[in-house]
């Protein structure tokens, strides 16, 4: 993994000289540089410019990047954040076709790939990817994003620049890119946020490479093509079949993941997902006389304060226990406590560039940095739920019934806070019903499906498009904030295929959420881990941490210019930290509830005030 950044002007009419682009350049690449420390490169050509910084993971001496090739005098260059899984068949064909390597990187097959056979080579690619490509040749830069978008792409245009980086903080290093939040960046933050709408930056005027998609950016403009996208058809698998097809998938998916010129290891909750990608991983390696290397994520002391509900029923530890005893890992169990988690608040938004998913993601990030000390590499079971229906919205009346997102069906607690001049500004309830009734026409749909076969269509589109890219956002930004690649091998594209088309009856089987992966890990977990009832990712049961949250929000509404005192009524305030919190109604997902809007209030306040953002609300 790594990240990229850069821009083209093919009229140069920004009269830049070529060291003020290389300064620049240097700048993009050094505010990214957590994606890649271990090297840094930089390509100029035709006032094209491209930077990258280097998480070293395949081919560590020779993948150095930008990378360049030449044919019949014209300069091919690449710059690539991520990994390609098939690279060695792909390689292996290549080569039969009388092409020639100079080293074992995954970039150099993508980049001698589409030398030979054009832009429709990612068709060909099974990974997770941002690519910026350049054909000197055409005088045209490709800018590439992965199928289902765990790897991020943003970009903005500044007159004839097209400006580009994995993050968001690599096009504000670019002169003149500033930080500005109009009324649509506000809806996206109170009315959808930590989630944001496909396609956007939050910030105006930025936005973001969609998955599947490419852009093409020549002396003619900037286009935006799609070369892939989910379609509904008629799944024809017996059950048996739907199980085997199943189970390869997955075990092919995580053995294909475990490509690397250095350890790997597992992130394991004990819960089936991330104990199918454990068991599959320590069977490997295990045959080649290795261990794999495994981390659980818990709370100081939250074995005390934990609190059985609907959403969490039980702590993870005792199941950790038992897989690490079945798989024979190495495991480090690893424990946050309030004080890390309300440090790592801050730093998480200096990972998303936003306000994010509070401690669920403070606490990510405080893990990672703890697991990058051991493996730089580390495999997840992310994405499961949304592909495979675990979440309670896939089965519940209410959801089904709701024209709004499932995972955030009440607006109310977003709005109790704003002063009344922003409700009167922005319509969060318009916006967020606007945002989901797109994902809803967009919908890929089977004719002559039954009404409620089709709703949980609707269901599993919504949470490929929203919640699941928020989740890969989230485990994106929080591990290479600490130089730690992580993968999913549930967000296979051939997974996200074959799952989106097999009907409910065949992934809940036999009545049992996610009976269908179930199903399919038989032999590989034993049966009190395979059929233990969904646990999503802990979090802090601890009254403490709720009562610093609330001591640090007030000392911000007491700070003279605090910017969350242009949004936030003061009494709204006061009487909502008076109030006793639901931990078992959340405002976001399932974790999220009112300790939690403590918590993203203050993300809010750093952000606005870190960012030196400006509020355009005419």
């Amino acid at each position: 993994m790594c990240g990229i950044a850069g821009f083209l002007n093919h009229r140069n009419n920004d009269k830049k000289t070529e060291k003020e682009i290389y300064q620049i350049l240097k700048k993009m690449n050094e505010v990214q540089r957590h994606r890649g420390p271990d090297d840094e490169g930089i390509f100029l050509e035709n006032g094209c410019a491209l930077g990258h910084v280097r998480l070293s993971i395949l081919d560590l001496y020779r993948g150095h990047q930008p990378m360049c090739k030449k044919k019949e005098g014209n300069t091919y260059a690449i710059i690539l954040n991520g990994e390609i899984y098939n690279m060695k068949t792909l390689k292996e064909q290549l080569i039969k076709e009388g092409e020639m390597f100079s080293t074992t990187s995954d970039t150099e097959v993508v980049l001698t790939g589409y030398i030979r056979y054009g832009i429709s080579y990612i068709e060909e690619l099974n990974g997770i990817f941002s690519i910026a490509l350049w054909d000197g040749k055409r005088k045209k830069l490709y800018l590439i994003r992965d199928r289902v978008g765990v790897k991020p792409l943003f970009y903005t245009k500044r007159g004839d620049t097209l400006i580009f980086a994995s993050e968001i903080k690599g096009l504000f290093a670019y002169p003149g890119v500033k930080p500005v939040i109009n009324r649509e960046g506000l809806c996206e933050i109170f009315g959808l946020g930590p989630a944001k709408s496909y396609g956007k930056g939050v910030f105006k005027d930025i936005y973001e490479v969609l998955p599947g998609h490419f852009l093409e950016y020549d002396r003619e403009g900037l286009k935006d093509r799609a070369y892939w996208e989910l379609k509904a058809k008629e799944h024809t698998d017996s059950e048996k079949d739907t199980i085997e097809h199943t189970r390869w998938l997955v075990k092919d998916a995580v053995e294909m993941q475990m490509l690397s010129d250095i350890p790997i290891s597992t992130f394991l909750s004990g819960g089936v997902d991330s104990s199918l990608v454990t068991a599959i991983c320590a069977k490997k390696l295990q045959k080649e006389g290795k261990n794999l290397n495994t981390f659980s994520f818990d709370f100081v002391n939250n074995h005390k304060y934990f609190k059985s509900n609907a959403f969490q029923p039980s702590e993870d530890r005792p199941w950790v226990d038992k897989m690490v005893d079945h798989a024979k890992t190495d495991h480090r169990y690893l424990e946050c406590d309030n004080e890390n988690m309300i440090e790592n608040l801050y730093k998480a938004v200096d990972a998303r560039d936003l306000p994010c998913m509070a401690d669920v993601e403070s606490s990510m990030l405080y893990f990672c940095s703890k697991v990058v000390k051991y493996n730089k590499v580390t495999l997840t079971g992310e994405c499961a739920d949304e592909i495979f229906g675990g979440y309670p919205w896939f089965h519940k009346e209410e959801c089904f019934k709701a024209e709004i997102f499932p995972w955030s069906m009440d607006m109310q607690p977003r709005k109790m806070l704003l002063n009344d001049d922003i409700i009167q500004k922005v319509d969060l309830e318009s916006y967020a019903r606007t945002a989901y009734q797109k994902t809803i026409n967009e919908t890929p749909k089977l004719y002559g499906e039954d009404q409620i076969e089709a709703r949980r269509r609707q269901i599993s589109y919504l949470n490929l498009r929203w919640f699941m890219v928020t989740l890969m956002d989230r485990m994106d930004r929080t591990s290479m904030h600490c130089g730690l690649e992580a993968r999913v091998p549930f967000a296979d594209h051939r997974i996200v295929e074959y799952l989106y088309n097999v009907p409910w009856e065949l992934k809940c089987l036999n009545g049992v959420v996610k009976g269908l992966l179930r199903a399919a890990g038989e032999g590989i977990l034993p049966d009190e881990v395979l059929y233990r009832r969904k646990s999503p990712y802990p979090k802090t049961y601890d009254p403490n941490y709720e009562k610093i949250l609330s001591k640090e929000l007030l000392k911000v509404m007491a700070k003279k210019g605090a910017p969350i005192k242009e949004l936030i009524d003061a009494y709204k305030l006061s009487r909502f930290l008076d109030s006793p919190k639901d931990y078992g109604k959340p405002w976001y997902g399932q974790l999220m509830a009112g300790p939690q809007m403590i918590a993203y209030l203050l993300q809010v306040n750093y952000w606005l005030e870190k960012y030196q953002i400006t509020l355009d609300l005419s």
